[in-house]
This record gives C-alpha cells, structure tokens and sequence, in this order.
C-alpha cells in the first residue's frame, strides 16, 4: 500500500509548500501529489489554486506575478521541488490547464539531462483532454485518470489513453469497482482519505496506494 503525500503532508505544514514535501519525505512518503500552475514569466510554481488568495498574504492570480514574487510567498518552482525529491519518492504532477508542454519538457531535461527516470514521475489530472494529449506525445510517463464522478466513464477512458492509474475520489469505491479497475490492469490511488475510519475503510478494498494530507496514517 503506497503511501501518497497529499500537496505534501498537507495535515501538518502548509500545502505545496518544500516545507511541506520535505514533511512528507520525512514521514516516508513513496509519492508525492502536488498542482503546478504557471507564473507570469511562464516558470512552473507549485501551487493548487489559479489564484494566491487563499495560501499567501497577496491577492491575485499567479499568472499575474514573476517567479521571483512568488517564491518570496512560499510558492516554489516545480524544479526546486524535484531537486528536493531528488529521486527518494515518485512525483505526481497533477495538471489543471495549459502546462502539457512545460511540464514534459521539464520531465525530459531531468530524464536526459539529469540522469532521472520517467519512472520518477507521473502526471495526473481530471482533464482528460490534456491526459489524452500527453499520450500522443509518445513519453513514457505514467499517467492518472482523476475522476469524482463515474467510475466506468474514468475505466474506459483509462484503457483509451492507456493510463497507469485511475485516482477516483474514495467514497466512490465498493469492491465492484476496485476489482473491475484491477482486471483492467490499473493502479487505484484513491483521494483525499484522513479519518482512521475512512482509510481503514480504503484499506480493506485492496487498493494500491491512498492520498492524504496525513500519510503517516497509512
């Protein structure tokens, strides 16, 4: 059962934050999920929301400030992030809009520059067009199908794109569903499981890994 570092170890430093990545690899995270968005001067910040509002003192959006601006908020650079990781956990990179090209480029200057393996990444996210993007791009990345809604719909769409993975928010899982993801040849990483009830709950349904904000609870 992987354990998977939500925005880090969310539950006790401030999310996305190398603070939080750092808590994460110390509580013996094999992965950790974490949201890109870009800067104004296109560098790739780690960051969930389109906007700083809620996780910094500043308003606006991040594409409105430098890199240089955010840093100095605690929002880091993806890079500053994977030289943090350095190879000890697997990075889930979770897309949420037009990052396809940066993230992958930044990917392969690890890879062919840097000695890294696709293996020490993934990317996931519940656009799947960008998903179905990535696979054209004839990488082999690792990819996950976010989904909160239909679990068929996410199984067909995995074996379209084939997907590593599908991550379907835990309260849709029954053992139905697990075992049809598992005959189809995915990984199932639920999300965002916290309470001991729940991840005991997530636990008994065999699946691979479980994200949360308190990894050290799996």
């Amino acid at each position: 059962m992987l354990k998977i570092g939500h925005r880090g170890a969310k539950g006790y430093v401030a999310e996305n934050t190398l603070a939080s990545f750092q808590k994460a690899i110390e509580l013996g995270v094999d992965i950790i999920e974490l949201d890109v968005h870009l800067s104004l001067d296109d560098k790739i910040m780690v960051i969930h929301d389109e906007t700083v509002d809620r996780t910094t003192t500043k308003k606006g959006f991040v594409n409105q400030y430098k890199a240089s601006e955010l840093q100095k908020l605690g929002i880091p650079l993806l890079e500053d992030v994977i030289n943090l990781a350095f190879k000890q956990v697997i990075l889930n990179i979770e897309l949420k809009d037009h990052l396809v090209y940066n993230v992958v480029y930044l990917i392969d200057k690890y890879v062919f520059e840097k000695n890294w393996l696709y293996e020490h990444f993934q990317i996931s996210s519940f656009d799947w067009k960008l998903l179905e993007f990535i696979s054209t791009m004839n990488r082999p990345i690792a990819l996950g199908v976010l989904t909160e809604d239909s679990l068929d719909n996410a199984i067909a769409f995995a074996k379209k794109i084939n997907a590593f993975s599908i991550n379907p928010y835990f309260k849709l899982l029954n053992d139905e569903n697990v075992l049809a993801m598992h005959q189809n040849g995915f990984k199932i990483y639920p999300w965002t499981v916290n309470s001991e009830e729940d991840i005991t709950f997530v636990k008994s349904l065999n699946v691979d890994g479980i994200i949360s904000d308190f990894p050290d609870r799996i």
